[in-house]
C-alpha cells in the first residue's frame, strides 16, 4: 500500500496538490502531461488577472492558483495576463498593465522572479534568453462631452521594443526598436519575427493608421535586420519549425478583415494570404484567435465579423504547408459551430485511442468579458467534435500552456 501510494502521488507536482476545485471527467484529455495552465486576463483597471491550473493527472481544475500559492504578493498576480509559455520547468506569464513579466515553478506555482518590462505583450524564448514584445509605455485617454463624441486628451505613441531576459539571470539584457505597438512573437533559424499592430498609433494624429509591417531580428546580434509590410493590425506569430512563418491580423474592424498570411524564412518578403486562389471564400478562412500544433496553425473565425448586432456562430479551420518549394497548404475546416464569445484556444494532441493525428480544442469564452468564463474541451477530428468537458475560469480566460 505504501508503494502504491508514493508512485501515485509523483504522479502530481508537490505543494499545490492540497488545491481544491472542481473534478472533472477528462475522459482521456491530457494522458500524457501533467498540467494545463489557464491565464486569465481580467478586466483593464481591475487587477484581476489569475492563473488556473488542470490537474491532469486527477482531473482537478484549480482556480487562482497563482494567489493561494503565493500569499505574500500583494495584489496577486497583477492587472490583464497577456501571454504565457513554459520553458522547461518554469512558467512564464506575460502582466501587460501591471509591467512585469511574472515567472513561477511549473510544480506549484510558486514565484520564482518578477522582472519589469514596460506594458509587456508576448513572449518567446531560445536556449538562453526569453524575448519578449513592449508596447514601451504607448497608450491613449480621453474622454466624453455630453453629447457622446469622444476626445483624446492624453497620449504616448512611442515605437515598440523587444526586450532580452537573461533565462538564468532573469535579467534584462538589451533591447531593440521595432514598429509601433509589437504584439506576437516568433523564433526560426536564429531570427525573430515580431507583428507590429499600431493599436494605439491607429487612434493617434497624424495618421490615425495601424501598422502592417513585421519586424525580423537577429538573435544572436541582437539588431532588427528587416522589415517587410504584410497586413494591418498584426497579431499573432506562429513558426511551424520548418520554414514557414504564419502571422495574423485582427483588420480595422469596418473593412479590412482578419485573416491568416504565410512567409517563408528563406524569402520573407513573399507573402501570401492563406486560401487566396483556392475555391474556399475569403469569409471562411477569418481570424479571430490562433494556435500551433503539430506544424498547423488552427484558427476560429466568424463570417459576419463587422456585424456586430446579430449573435455570432463561430467555426474551426486549420492550414498547414505540404510543400515548402511552392508553398502548396492544406486547409482543414472543421464541423463544430460554436456559439459564445471565443476569446483563447489552444490545440493538444490526442493520446491512447485517438491519438493518430487526432486533436482536443481547448477553449477559453469570455461571456461578457467582466464576469468569470468557461473553459470547454472538444474533440477536433473525431466523435464528431463531442463536447468533453467545460468548467468556469477566470475573467477572460485567453492564454493556455500544457506542461
Amino acid at each position: 500500500m505504501l508503494c502504491i501510494a508514493a508512485c501515485t502521488k509523483d504522479l502530481e507536482p508537490s505543494k499545490d496538490i492540497l488545491l481544491e476545485g472542481d473534478e472533472l471527467n477528462l475522459k482521456g484529455f491530457g494522458e500524457n502531461y501533467r498540467k494545463l495552465f489557464v491565464l486569465n486576463e481580467g478586466g483593464l483597471g481591475a487587477n484581476n488577472a489569475t492563473l488556473d491550473v488542470l490537474r491532469l493527472q486527477r482531473g482537478m481544475y484549480v482556480r487562482s492558483a497563482f494567489r493561494k500559492m503565493n500569499p505574500a504578493v500583494s495584489g496577486g498576480l497583477g492587472d490583464v495576463g497577456n501571454d504565457i509559455a513554459l520553458h522547461g520547468e518554469e512558467l512564464w506569464m506575460v502582466i501587460n498593465n501591471s509591467g512585469i513579466v511574472e515567472v513561477v515553478s511549473a510544480f506549484d506555482e510558486t514565484e520564482i522572479a518578477a522582472i519589469p518590462v514596460p506594458t509587456p505583450r508576448n513572449i518567446a524564448f531560445d536556449d538562453n534568453y526569453a524575448y519578449v514584445t513592449s508596447w514601451a509605455g504607448a497608450y491613449a485617454s480621453g474622454t466624453y462631452d455630453d453629447k457622446g463624441v469622444y476626445t483624446i486628451t492624453d497620449s504616448s505613441n512611442p515605437k515598440g521594443c523587444v526586450y532580452r531576459i537573461n533565462l538564468k539571470t532573469k535579467k534584462v539584457e538589451g533591447t531593440v526598436e521595432v514598429g509601433l505597438q509589437p504584439e506576437g512573437i516568433a523564433l526560426y533559424g536564429g531570427r525573430l519575427y515580431v507583428a507590429n499592430s499600431g493599436g494605439i498609433s491607429s487612434q493617434l494624429p497624424p495618421l490615425y493608421a495601424y501598422d502592417n509591417t513585421l519586424s525580423i531580428i537577429d538573435a544572436a546580434s541582437f539588431k532588427l535586420v528587416q522589415t517587410i509590410e504584410v497586413a494591418v493590425n498584426l497579431k499573432s506569430v506562429w513558426s511551424d519549425g520548418k520554414g514557414a512563418v504564419y502571422v495574423t491580423s485582427m483588420g480595422n474592424f469596418w473593412d479590412a478583415h482578419t485573416g491568416l498570411y504565410v512567409l517563408y524564412a528563406d524569402n520573407p518578403s513573399k507573402v501570401a494570404l492563406v486560401g487566396s486562389g483556392t475555391a474556399i471564400k475569403p469569409e471562411a478562412l477569418h481570424v479571430s484567435c490562433s494556435y500551433l500544433a503539430d506544424g498547423a496553425v488552427y484558427c476560429i473565425g466568424t463570417e459576419d465579423e463587422f456585424n456586430w448586432s446579430v449573435p455570432h456562430n463561430y467555426y474551426i479551420w486549420s492550414c498547414k504547408i505540404t510543400d515548402y518549394a511552392s508553398g502548396e497548404c492544406t486547409i482543414s475546416l472543421y464541423p463544430q459551430t460554436l456559439s459564445g464569445t471565443p476569446y483563447g484556444m489552444a490545440v493538444v494532441k490526442a493520446s491512447g485511442a485517438e491519438a493518430d493525428s487526432k486533436h482536443y480544442l481547448v477553449l477559453g469564452d469570455a461571456g461578457d468579458y467582466f464576469n468569470p468564463g468557461t473553459v470547454s474541451c472538444y474533440a477536433l477530428e473525431f466523435n464528431d467534435g463531442e463536447k468533453y468537458w467545460s468548467v468556469n475560469a477566470g475573467v477572460c480566460p485567453g492564454h493556455f500552456a500544457i506542461w
